[in-house]
């Protein structure tokens, strides 16, 4: 099938990984040989349960057998996208309380910018250096990063850029700022925690000159670093949270949250301020709402974080000079990119999947699933050791 693959399906890069798939199972992706990789990226942070996860399985065929797709988003009741909205509203602080559905992270990032717009009357928004929302021309209009832009100028005007952690920066936040757009934790950066409280620093001055701040969620939300959302481990509640990948267990989904009164700002003046026709889908927010129940009434999230202490204490050698992040969103830095991408090349030959970040060269991606074994950390560590032992030798 590769001949196909090249020559009928868009590519995204000149050399991608091409890897024939036959099956995939908990921890494992297979190949049409049958040759099994543990899997230490799931789906760049998109299966939170691992592969094919039975309850996920189970809610997606439960809802197959009712109904699919019946009408746009929101004219509807639908049972499972109601469901979701409501859970979420329930796991997540005041005043977030309406949800909007999505099909994606990206689309998510353009209805929280649109809403925020629409809610300030203000156009600048704010938004942090090698920061990565997303690709639709909204969202790479808030990407910090130019060389992944130029090519696709004019982008969305009024986009000013500041350094994340960066308090002196936080002056630039002004009356004219509809809202600050940062990561919770900076994914495509090298998984950048936020420092000093900047994250509280920074809400403190959006609400001083009437600015929103958006948290984008999309990796770190869904567990990963050990609380259903990252916000919560630094103590700031956003105005707009906006979150995808691991939500969907597997499944194409993205969502937005905020206050009932900033979410009834789309509904009229103009009507129909944001409409999607596949967003809500029920058969994706079946899989999406066993997702969370599964991240949250098991011990998933607080065996991320023993599970964190795993990999860092099995990954010490002189190669890897830094392990950044928190939970399961882990970046293993190596001393060049040359030796990284030796070491994601080399593990996918030897069984293990891993994978790169998109502006920081020398960061090897550590993002399993949540539900990876202690047994499947020892075996991924030791195939990355190995490898740097062999260059080290």
């Amino acid at each position: 099938m590769k001949d196909q693959f090249f020559k009928y399906q868009a590519q995204t890069s000149p050399f991608p990984l091409a890897m024939e798939i036959s099956q995939a199972k908990g921890s494992y992706i297979y190949d049409t040989d049958n040759k099994a990789y543990l899997d230490f990226v799931a789906g760049v942070s998109a299966c939170s349960l691992g592969h094919c996860h039975p309850k996920v399985v189970n809610a997606i065929k439960t809802q197959l057998d009712q109904y699919l797709h019946v009408m746009v988003y929101g004219e509807y009741i639908q049972g499972p996208a109601v469901a979701l909205a409501q859970f979420i509203a329930d796991h997540t602080p005041e005043p977030l309380e309406q949800t909007y559905l999505v099909n994606s992270g990206t689309e998510a990032i353009e209805g929280a910018l649109k809403l925020a717009k629409r809610a300030t009357g203000r156009s600048e928004i704010i938004a942090a250096k090698h920061a990565y929302h997303g690709n639709t021309m909204g969202s790479m209009s808030v990407m910090g990063y130019e060389e992944r832009k130029q090519a696709y100028r004019p982008l969305v005007p009024g986009t000013k850029l500041i350094t994340f952690n960066n308090e002196k920066h936080l002056e630039d936040i002004t009356t004219k700022t509809a809202a600050v757009i940062l990561e919770t934790i900076q994914g495509g950066a090298g998984f950048i925690e936020p420092i000093n409280g900047y994250l509280n620093k920074v809400k403190k001055r959006c609400q001083a000159v009437g600015a929103l701040l958006i948290l984008d969620e999309i990796q770190p939300g869904i567990g990963r670093t050990g609380k259903l959302f990252g916000f919560e481990n630094y103590d700031c509640v956003p105005d707009i949270l906006v979150m995808g990948k691991g939500l969907g267990g597997g499944m194409p989904i993205g969502a937005f949250t905020a206050s009932t009164q900033l979410m009834s700002l789309l509904k009229d003046s103009p009507k129909m301020g944001h409409i999607t026709t596949f967003g809500g889908h029920p058969v994706i927010a079946a899989a999406a709402l066993a997702t969370l129940k599964e991240v949250t009434e098991t011990t998933l999230m607080a065996d991320a974080l023993k599970k964190e202490q795993h990999i860092r204490r099995l990954l010490q050698h002189p190669l890897i000079t830094e392990i950044r992040g928190r939970g399961l969103m882990l970046a293993a830095l190596t001393p060049s990119e040359e030796l990284t991408n030796h070491v994601i090349l080399e593990a996918q030959n030897r069984g293990l999947i891993a994978f790169w970040l998109l502006f920081e060269p020398k960061a090897i991606r550590i993002t399993p699933p949540l539900t990876i074994s202690l047994e499947e950390i020892k075996a991924g560590c030791k195939i990355i050791i190995d490898i740097l032992n062999s260059v080290n030798n």
